[in-house]
């Protein structure tokens, strides 16, 4: 290890990489203050050999603000492909040439036996998902009628994602009973326009603005590797923290056939775990939910990712792609000697 030194804003003078763990400890856990970017970027410059250390923390962190018990959430599409939009990551755009086909709305009954048996498996949130760039009438209709059922019918704490929202929209999704509102930021501000261009970063933090304003929980988190650089990162979790979310889910690009994406490389899974630690240490007390990819791109450092800051996940299926099982989830899980937080507890 080198002596070189990087300067952090807030901290006491010039710092050591050796000490830069420890004053961040000092601040997060002792001082209860947040981290400022400079000391985040100082914290990523950390060598891989310092990987374990820094995972360390954050795992403290998460317990110090968060518990130790962990949110399971299953999610569906009610909706699949023939989105409208041009996200360059995403099988469901009929702008791309992949191979999803656009389907129809699923039934009610459908949805709910699909919730029915996430919580017989131990869930506690279901989430309902639609490729749309934003609801119309009969999608909002459609959704009165789902969310109503599924509180009648089960425990589950029902969220959904429907794309950009009007505030009206936002008013009568919370008037049905919706409890939390997904919808992603997906990149920093500044890599944005290089992944979408039909709509604007600008366009879905407003978005996520309304969603809190109307009294919803908001869910905003992203997708990592899809050729931003670690500064734009770091960039990124300051600019997730700025809307407070209650949630952030984690997403690692798996790329799909047919999209722009879909030759990029895969993450290399130790930048992974280094995004979740620093993710967790920029937003102490978010609820951070392992999602899509983590499975291609970790591998058998998923249970790493759990003691580096993620204190939730999505089990099962996503999407369009295949996740771990269930009971695989579970599994790792008790090897971890995490507890799964009870329904009665998120509600």
């Amino acid at each position: 290890m080198t002596d070189l030194t990087i300067e952090a804003t807030g901290a006491k003078g010039s710092l050591s990489l050796t000490d830069i763990l420890a004053e961040a400890e000092r601040r997060l856990l002792v001082e209860q203050a947040c981290l400022t970017p400079a000391e985040v970027l100082a914290l990523q410059a950390l060598s891989d050999e310092r990987l374990g250390d820094l995972a360390d923390l954050a795992h403290r962190v998460r317990v110090h603000y968060c518990g130790d018990a962990v949110d399971v959430e299953s999610i569906i599409s009610a909706k699949t492909g023939g989105c409208p939009e041009d996200c360059a990551f995403c099988s469901q755009s009929s702008r791309l040439p992949t191979e999803v086909a656009p389907t129809g709305y699923l039934s009610h009954k459908e949805l709910l036996r699909a919730a029915e048996e996430t919580q017989q498996r131990g869930a506690t949130e279901f989430c309902i998902v639609m490729a749309l760039r934003g609801p119309d009438q009969r999608t909002m209709d459609y959704v009165a009628g789902a969310v109503e059922l599924l509180r009648r019918e089960t425990e589950l704490n029902v969220a959904c994602s429907l794309g950009l929202l009007t505030r009206q929209q936002a008013v009568e999704l919370a008037s049905f009973g919706v409890r939390r509102y997904n919808h992603n930021l997906e990149s920093c501000r500044s890599f944005f326009p290089k992944i979408c261009t039909t709509h604007t970063w600008e366009e879905r933090r407003e978005t996520c603005k309304l969603v809190k304003e109307v009294g919803m929980q908001l869910c905003t988190g992203g997708i990592i590797g899809m050729g931003e650089t670690p500064e734009q990162r770091v960039e990124f979790g300051f600019e997730l923290a700025e809307l407070d979310p209650h949630e952030v889910p984690v997403n690692f690009l798996n790329p799909r056939p047919g999209t722009p994406l879909g030759d990029r490389p895969i993450l290399d899974g130790a930048e992974a775990i280094r995004t979740i630690a620093l993710f967790r240490l920029i937003m102490p007390s978010t609820i951070m939910r392992y999602a899509g990819g983590r499975e291609m791109t970790l591998g058998e450092l998923q249970a790493m990712g759990l003691k580096a800051g993620i204190n939730a996940l999505i089990t099962g299926n996503y999407l369009t792609t295949l996740g771990q099982t269930v009971d695989q989830d579970f599994a790792m899980l008790r090897d971890l000697k995490m507890p799964v937080r009870a329904v009665s507890d998120a509600l």
